[in-house]
């Protein structure tokens, strides 16, 4: 995963409550195994009408909200199925960062698994952020995870708290399985070690 110390970016308000992950991703795209190629398909229903023409109205298709790298919503996001499906397409759209007062819990999960920061915040907090983001291009936040402050455009910071472990692992740009190669090394030796160690016991016999 790309590793996420600070970002500065334009951020998408979307002021709508449990957003659940069938919109975000709907159930007929998730034929794919693959990471990429599913941010075209982001908040599809949204997006696009009965012939795929863009709707204007919808946040995503408007500038410079369709570079949006900052993801602001309402209560319980990701809610609804459990796919994995879902971060894959905020991030393969382009987003890192969701802000939110609660998530569902197994988005949440998800998020940090695939390197997007899922950030808990008040609700009106969430709406004095919503407020900045509707300023547009002119208006961008910055997200300093080493710091864990959020900085408003009037220099204001907002402070968050995210778990230790899953700092380390969102700042060294590691995934489960990037965490386990960290170790190749201690790991190999263990081996070596107890391949050397254990010899195969054989007891012979009498036969009568």
């Amino acid at each position: 995963m790309d590793k996420f110390t600070e970002l500065t970016a334009i951020a998408a308000p979307m002021p709508t409550e449990n957003i659940d992950t069938d919109q975000i991703i709907p159930a007929r795209f998730l034929k794919t195994i693959q990471r990429t190629g599913l941010g075209k398909n982001a908040f599809a229903a949204q997006r696009y009408d009965a012939d795929g023409n863009e709707k204007p109205d919808f946040v995503l298709n408007q500038e410079p909200y369709r570079h949006a790298e900052i993801l602001i919503t309402y209560d319980n996001l990701g809610c609804g199925s459990s796919r994995e499906h879902a971060p894959w397409a905020l991030l393969d759209f382009g987003i890192r960062c969701v802000i939110a007062p609660s998530f569902a819990d197994i988005f949440f999960n998800n998020c940090f698994k695939n390197g997007i920061l899922p950030i808990p915040l008040p609700r009106e907090i969430c709406d004095e952020l919503m407020d900045d983001a509707r300023q547009g291009s002119n208006s961008r936040l910055t997200v300093d995870l080493e710091r864990q402050v959020i900085v408003r455009p009037n220099g204001e910071t907002i402070a968050f708290e995210v778990d230790p472990f899953r700092r380390h692992m969102l700042l060294e740009g590691l995934d489960d399985i990037g965490q386990t190669m960290a170790h190749d090394a201690e790991i190999s030796s263990f081996e070596h070690r107890t391949s050397r160690a254990w010899v195969p016991s054989i007891t012979i016999g009498t036969v009568k």
